[in-house]
């Protein structure tokens, strides 16, 4: 058993949470990875109010958090009040600043996690009173920005214990097993963020396709781009690109945005149908450079098991190096 301030301070028997994926983190992902000993979180995401509550309901009894885009909440901010309602385990909000949402999230005594990408990000999340601080480095799949998990979670833990001490960090980005989880402690974070790793759950909601195309996929494959966002019409800001599985659209239009802008009707009708049906070659997969150490699916408490077993047998058997 790996013990660290995360997982006392919330009763976690592993130190690592579950991403909330849009798309992917439903309330049977988020209640598994909870039930497994980690805590799990439901991708709000987008706010959806429909999709959201219902992935609460899927949970059960579950203690499980909730995340969001934080640019996209601001549209529907209604939805944290009901969300808030149902006592979510933690509040976790990412791309964009919290302010606007900080003193409702505290009133209802619920944990604040900030998912950042710079060190000056994360100060601010701390100067506001977060309880967690997710540093995500630019490996991950999905949104994110250029940093490397490698160099930033430990920049930021470092500015944390001078000044921020009482908040806890996580590393996120590319951790996908045990080997992750022994480095990005030995890099000063308190847990992990699994991302990835978990989208190719048998909970998941990915389309099964999608999956697979990320299992078949190394992260020589995968790239950063914005042309998912163009075609869906999705109006992210300018510092945040995804990190996707490269295919056909991608070929076609990274290095076009332009071109892409000029029938953006026709393609955003022609990717959202391919993502209904899974065509991985029109549509984009999202998964993170993790993709090459995925090798199968797996139930997730399984996977979290597997790589609570990989690092403490990798941290004994480096303190028995220590000593010969």
């Amino acid at each position: 058993m790996i013990k660290t301030r995360l997982t006392k301070r919330y009763n976690l028997t592993h130190p690592v949470l579950s991403a909330p994926m849009a798309n992917a983190s439903g309330g049977a992902l988020a209640a598994a990875v909870t039930q497994a000993g980690g805590l799990g979180f439901i991708g709000g995401a987008y706010g959806d109010t429909d999709w959201t509550m219902q992935a609460f309901d899927d949970a059960g009894n579950a203690k499980v958090g909730c995340g969001f885009i934080t640019w996209k909440l601001a549209q529907n901010p209604d939805l944290l009040t009901q969300v808030l309602a149902r006592e979510p385990a933690a509040l976790f909000l990412s791309f964009g600043d919290p302010v606007p949402f900080v003193d409702q999230i505290a009133a209802a005594d619920v944990p604040l996690i900030c998912q950042v990408q710079t060190l000056r990000d994360a100060k601010h999340a701390a100067d506001l009173g977060a309880d967690v601080i997710v540093a995500q480095g630019a490996e991950a799949g999905g949104h994110g920005e250029g940093r490397a998990t490698m160099t930033l979670v430990p920049e930021v833990a470092d500015w944390l214990a001078v000044n921020a001490a009482g908040v806890l960090l996580v590393a996120a980005g590319g951790i996908a097993d045990g080997r992750g989880l022994a480095a990005s402690l030995m890099l000063g974070a308190d847990g992990v963020l699994v991302g990835s790793r978990l989208w190719a759950s048998d909970e998941s909601l990915a389309h099964p396709n999608m999956v697979e195309a990320g299992i078949a996929a190394t992260g020589d494959e995968t790239l950063r781009s914005t042309v998912m966002d163009v075609a869906r019409g999705l109006g992210w800001p300018e510092r945040y690109t995804a990190r996707v599985l490269q295919n056909a659209f991608t070929d076609q239009w990274h290095g076009d945005l332009d071109g892409l802008l000029a029938t953006a009707e026709s393609e955003a009708a022609r990717w959202a149908t391919a993502w209904d049906a899974g065509d991985t070659e029109v549509a984009n997969t999202f998964v993170g450079e993790a993709a090459g150490l995925i090798h199968s699916r797996g139930p997730a408490g399984e996977i979290i098991e597997n790589m609570v077993t990989e690092a403490e047998a990798l941290m004994r058997r480096s303190l028995a190096r220590l000593g010969e």
